[in-house]
C-alpha cells in the first residue's frame, strides 16, 4: 500500500494509544493529530483545533493533503462530521476516507432510547427497559417501582460519561428520575432510560466493520470505572484496563459473536446504515451469557490504551480498508502477552481538581509505555497537568500480575501534585 496521510481527531489518552500505534506503520505518510496533547507530538505533528469545528478540520484536510480521517471522540459522530466532511470533498472532487460512522449510525451512543430500541428490534440480549420523559414521570415512578434496587437511571444523550445513575432507595431513584427530566444533564436527560439492573462483571469488545458486513473483533479488556480501589466510589472515565480479561475465553466469545456482533451488524444493514468504523460493545457477563449495556460508536478509554498495545498487525491498512468499505483482512495478530493499564489522576477528580501542575520524573520509561491524556506543554517546556485523568502507564507481562507490577513501578517514578491512581487494577481477576 502506498503512504497515507493521516488526521486523527482527540486529545485523551485513547487517542495518545492510537497515534502511538499507527505511528508505527511503514504506510504512514505526514501525521497530524489535533488537537493531540504533550505526548502526542512524538508520533505525529499536534494542530491547535476543535474536532466539532468542522470547517476547520475540513481545511486541515485540504492544507495538509489528508487522505484518512479518524475520528477519536464521539461528540463530532453524533453531530456528523462524517456527512460534513464528505459533503465538502465531493463538492471539491477530494477523495476523503473517514473511520467513523455518520449521524445515523452515531445514534447507537447519541441515544440511549435508540440503542435500546435497537437491541430490542434484532433480538439482541440486554436489560429490561422503558423510556420516560417530563410528561410521563409517574408511569417512570411505577416503572421503577417494578424493579428491584439497584435501580439504574440513564440520560437518553450524551452526557459527558456522568448521565448514568445506580441508586439503591426507590425513593431516592424517583426523586432522581425528576431531577434528570427537569435538566440535570440538560438536553441529554430530557429523556431517561431506566433499566433493570444485571449483576456480572463487564468487559469491552471492539470492533472494526467497513458497512458491508465484514468485520475484525480486537482484543477484549476489562476497565474500571470507580475512583476508589475495591471499585468503590464515584464513577470515573476510568481507572485502569486489562486485556485480555480471562473470563473472555473462546466459549464467551462464540456467543458474543454469534448473538451480538453479527445481530448488530445484520441490524445495521437492514436500516440502511453505512456503518464504517469501530463499534464498542459494553457487556456485562451473567453467569455464562454475554448482555449489552450499551454501544459506543469509537474505541473506548482507558480500554484502548491496553488493547492498541496487544495489537501486533500494522493497523492504518486495516483502518483504510474499513473506511473503503473493502476489508479483506479476516483477523488481527495479538501480541500474546497481557496489557495492564494505569491511569494516574488529579487530586480530587472525578470532581473538581486543580490543573497546571508540574509533571516531573520518568516519562519515557523502558519497562512500560506511557500516554498522555489530560496534559499540555507549558511555555517553558515542562510538561502540566490539564484534565482530570493525566497520563496511563501501559506494561507488559506474563500474567496480570506482572503486567500490573510494571506499570506500578513506572508510576511510582513520576510525581505531580495530588496525583493519585488506583492499587488494584486486575486484582480482581486474579
Amino acid at each position: 500500500m502506498k503512504t497515507v496521510n493521516v488526521l486523527l481527531l482527540g486529545s485523551g489518552g485513547r487517542e495518545a494509544a492510537i497515534a502511538w500505534k499507527l505511528s508505527q506503520s511503514p504506510c504512514m505518510g505526514k501525521f497530524f493529530i489535533a488537537p493531540g496533547n504533550a505526548g502526542t507530538g512524538v508520533y505525529g505533528t499536534n494542530l491547535s483545533l476543535n474536532p466539532t469545528d468542522f470547517n476547520a478540520v475540513y481545511a486541515a484536510v485540504c492544507e495538509h493533503d489528508i487522505n484518512l480521517v479518524v475520528v477519536g471522540n464521539e461528540d463530532p459522530l453524533v453531530l456528523g462530521i462524517r456527512e460534513a466532511l464528505t459533503d465538502k470533498a465531493q463538492k471539491d472532487g477530494r477523495k476523503l476516507l473517514i473511520v467513523g460512522p455518520g449521524r445515523d449510525g452515531a445514534a447507537l451512543e447519541g441515544s440511549k432510547d435508540f440503542a435500546k430500541h435497537f437491541m430490542e428490534r434484532y433480538n439482541i440480549p440486554t436489560a429490561r427497559y422503558a423510556t420516560f420523559t417530563s410528561e410521563t414521570v409517574e408511569e417512570g415512578n411505577r416503572f421503577l417501582s417494578t424493579l428491584r434496587a439497584p435501580y439504574v437511571l440513564k440520560a437518553d444523550g450524551l452526557a459527558a460519561g456522568k448521565g448514568v445513575l445506580i441508586i439503591d432507595s426507590l425513593e431516592e431513584a424517583q426523586k432522581a428520575l425528576r431531577t434528570m427530566l427537569a435538566g440535570q444533564f440538560g438536553d441529554a436527560s430530557a429523556k431517561v432510560v431506566i433499566e433493570e439492573f444485571l449483576s456480572g462483571i463487564e468487559c469491552s469488545v471492539f470492533v472494526l466493520t467497513d458497512g458491508t458486513g465484514r468485520y475484525l473483533v480486537l482484543p477484549p479488556a476489562k476497565d474500571y470505572k470507580r475512583i476508589g480501589e475495591g471499585d468503590t466510589g464515584l464513577n470515573t472515565g476510568g481507572m485502569g484496563s486489562v486485556c485480555p480479561p480471562p473470563f473472555c475465553n473462546d466459549e464467551f466469545m462464540a456467543k458474543v459473536d454469534e448473538r451480538i456482533i453479527r445481530p448488530t451488524l445484520e441490524g445495521l444493514r437492514s436500516e440502511n446504515i453505512d456503518y464504517r468504523g469501530f463499534i464498542f460493545l459494553g457487556l456485562i457477563k451473567c453467569g455464562d451469557n454475554p448482555y449489552v449495556i450499551e454501544y459506543n460508536v469509537r474505541m473506548g478509554d482507558p480500554e484502548t490504551e491496553s488493547v492498541m498495545t496487544r495489537i501486533a498487525s500494522d493497523l492504518l491498512p486495516v483502518l483504510v480498508e474499513t473506511a473503503a468499505g473493502n476489508l479483506t483482512v479476516e483477523a488481527l495478530e495479538e501480541d500474546p502477552r497481557t496489557a495492564v493499564a494505569v491511569m494516574a489522576v488529579s487530586g480530587g477528580y472525578p470532581e473538581a481538581y486543580e490543573k497546571n501542575k508540574v509533571i516531573s520524573g520518568i516519562l519515557n520509561p523502558d519497562e512500560s509505555v506511557i500516554f498522555h491524556a489530560g496534559t499540555k506543554e507549558g511555555a517553558d517546556g515542562t510538561i502540566l497537568t490539564s484534565g482530570g485523568r493525566v497520563l496511563a502507564a501501559v506494561s507488559y507481562g506474563d500474567s496480570i500480575e506482572d503486567a500490573a507490577a510494571r506499570s506500578y513501578k513506572t508510576l511510582e517514578g513520576l510525581h505531580f501534585d495530588g496525583m493519585y491512581y488506583r492499587r488494584d487494577i486486575g486484582k480482581d481477576l486474579l
